[in-house]
């Protein structure tokens, strides 16, 4: 369910992912426009990449955030704390079986 929600909130903020593909044919198009050196190239690849990264993960912890929200809100429980809470039951069945 919270997958479902995350997929959900992620689908719906749009999250433009930008590939190493999609990154090396932005900066070949701008090496010829601008004249840059395969240095300055590939600075500028790996530069695009650490904004996309840094992006996602803002993006993943926003979407937690909202996801928790929902959780919180409908009254649903985590798996750790229905585990958790299964786990006490069958103590308490296994003792009142003694």
């Amino acid at each position: 369910m919270r997958e479902l929600l995350e997929k959900a909130v992620m689908t719906t903020i749009g999250v433009a992912a930008i590939t190493q593909k999609k990154a090396e044919e932005l900066v070949a198009e701008m090496k010829e426009r601008f004249k840059l050196s395969e240095d300055e190239g590939k600075n500028l690849i790996d530069r695009i990449q650490t904004i996309a990264n840094e992006s996602r993960e803002k993006v993943r912890e926003m979407a937690e955030a909202e996801v928790q929200k929902v959780v919180d809100r409908l009254g649903l429980v985590s798996r750790e704390e229905f585990d958790r809470l299964a786990k006490r039951v069958q103590e308490l069945e296994s003792r009142g079986n003694d």
